[in-house]
């Protein structure tokens, strides 16, 4: 199975197909995974809209909907953080779409390499990441 190349553009045909093969919810929105390219970490979940699919295939740098600002989110437009998109992949329902991308910096708003930072460890709730990054740093520019 070949990759999106970045470095081109999907064509809008390609793009139109690929809206047409998922499964939006009744909100017209679909679960997005990022996984990193490479050790396949799984770094973040968003939602993702039509016109968020088709940014994100066109330009290459992962864009998603915000539900609580109610628009596209351009990840790392306010930290920096961005997302290169290496292949965008969608499971055999339509309703979830898989990015493995390149992360610039920390992909979670806390500081995190990664959202799931959260565990259950010897019967308690554990955090198992440290923030790297101060959340303010990103945000307080």
């Amino acid at each position: 199975m070949g990759s999106n190349k970045t470095d081109t553009p999907a064509p809008s045909a390609s793009i139109d197909a690929v809206i047409d093969s998922i499964n939006f919810n009744d909100q017209g929105l679909v679960a997005a995974i990022a996984q990193q390219s490479g050790d396949g970490e799984i770094l973040m979940m968003a939602w993702m809209n039509a016109d968020a699919i088709r940014e994100t295939l066109s330009t290459g740098t992962v864009c998603y909907f915000s539900r609580s600002r109610e628009k596209l989110w351009r990840k790392g437009e306010t930290s920096g953080q961005t997302q290169k998109l290496v292949d965008f992949r969608w499971d055999c329902d339509g309703d979830t779409i898989l990015l493995v991308v390149e992360q610039i910096g920390v992909a979670c708003h806390t500081g995190r390499r990664n959202c799931f930072f959260n565990a259950l460890r010897d019967g308690k709730i554990t955090k198992i990441a440290d923030v790297i990054t101060d959340p303010k740093k990103l945000y307080d520019k």
